[in-house]
């Protein structure tokens, strides 16, 4: 791996760097795979059910961003990318 720090201020800063990205990693994985079941419902045609999840995946990419974990401007484009496919799948059944 690498060497471990050994200053005490490196050790307390590798250790909320770890418990950092334990945190991020968890949150984003949640978001991704409930931005993966939005698109499934888009793409398999149903509109209803991918409107029910997108207010859901919103929240989570809303709290995502405010807790930091990913940055604000790629939470804006996610959901305005998932808000116009959900409704395009609207308009077109």
């Amino acid at each position: 791996m690498g060497h471990m720090a050994t200053h005490k201020s490196a050790i307390k800063r590798h250790r909320q760097d770890v418990r950092r990205r334990t945190s991020n990693r968890l949150h984003t994985t949640r978001l991704r795979t409930a931005i993966k079941g939005c698109r499934a419902a888009i793409a398999a045609g149903d509109a209803e059910k991918a409107k029910s999840l997108l207010n859901g995946t919103l929240a989570l990419l809303d709290r995502t961003a405010k807790i930091g974990a990913l940055h604000d401007n790629t939470v804006a484009r996610s959901k305005s990318r998932l808000q116009r496919a959900v409704n395009k799948a609207g308009a077109e059944s």
